[in-house]
């Protein structure tokens, strides 16, 4: 099985990609994780492979293109692989499932200077699903890391999801209120289990699929409002 996860949102490039893969290996499943990263953001994309590849079953290789201009890797760990620029993308799933092997791919001469997702990491991708990891290129020792920040009740805006949810790398506490502060300003929040239990036009705090806080404004984008984006600082105490 491969596993796209790109910044390419509902473009050709993405059906490109697919088809290069299908071109080595016919019979490979291709799955989709997200294409809506914003454009270069490594943070997001990192929060969202570390939050989600253990889903995937063992032996999954995932292709991971957003911000390609660095060298291309290819990793092995016990049970998973993936394909990703070395921009630290990798690093946070990585402190999880230990590389076991590091390979640096090559770029072909005759490579897009601006399309790495078709030339070299959907090929990449196809020949780890064909068995040849061992083929793609000489091994390496280290790669960049990327740690997502947290100090103690301040952390990041991991992700905003296509609802406008601002998810943070925070977790919860066992409080009813909350104070938020994010871009100069401090907000008073409650916390709520569902997003039914809040008002409308409440910003409000909900506990979201990663175990971690989200800023919510009911049936609404909380985003709109308080205008963040992945790698903004935000406290939550």
């Amino acid at each position: 099985m491969i596993v796209l996860l790109t910044d390419f949102g509902q473009s050709e490039y993405v059906g490109v990609m697919k088809a290069v893969i299908c071109s080595i290996d016919p019979d490979a499943k291709i799955v989709d994780l997200c294409h809506d990263i914003r454009p270069q953001n490594v943070i997001e994309a990192s929060w969202i492979l570390k939050n989600n590849y253990k889903y995937f079953p063992k032996g999954a290789a995932f292709c991971c293109v957003v911000d390609t201009e660095r060298k291309a890797l290819a990793v092995k760990t016990a049970d998973y692989f993936f394909v990703a620029a070395d921009n630290g993308l990798l690093w946070e799933t990585l402190k999880r499932e230990r590389p076991i092997d590091i390979r640096q791919i090559p770029i072909p001469a005759d490579a897009s200077r601006t399309f790495h997702g078709r030339d070299v990491f959907a090929k990449a991708a196809a020949n780890i699903n064909l068995g040849r990891f061992d083929r793609l290129g000489e091994k390496i020792s280290e790669l960049k890391k990327l740690q997502l920040y947290r100090n103690g009740r301040e952390g990041i805006v991991a992700r905003v999801d296509r609802f406008g949810n601002i998810i943070t790398n925070l977790p919860k506490l066992d409080k009813d209120t909350y104070c938020v502060q994010i871009a100069g300003k401090t907000y008073q929040m409650k916390f709520y289990p569902t997003y039914r239990a809040a008002e409308a036009g409440e910003l409000f705090l909900i506990e979201g699929s990663s175990n971690t806080l989200e800023v919510s404004l009911k049936n609404a984008s909380a985003n709109d409002k308080l205008q963040t984006e992945p790698g903004t600082k935000i406290k939550i105490s």
